[in-house]
């Protein structure tokens, strides 16, 4: 095998390497936006859950407080 034909063996892995490169790097750049699209989501889901449980709990609160209020009235 002469020179030119072994750099072109060279050139034709490299070319095939780049081209698996470039496709996993588009893979993981999508799996990039899908996981940050989920983690906005999640946070999102998050706030609105401790929302609630702030809400549940001040009701909660309020209820301990009639009912204190009932004992101490009876």
């Amino acid at each position: 095998m002469d020179a030119l034909q072994q750099t072109t063996q060279d050139l034709d892995r490299l070319e095939t390497r780049l081209r698996e490169l470039i496709k996993r790097l588009e893979t993981l750049e999508e799996e990039k936006r899908s996981l940050q699209a989920r983690q906005e989501s999640l946070v999102t889901e998050r706030a609105a859950l401790i929302e609630r449980n702030e809400e549940a709990r001040s009701r909660v609160e309020a209820m301990i407080g009639r009912l204190k209020a009932l004992e101490n009235s009876a």
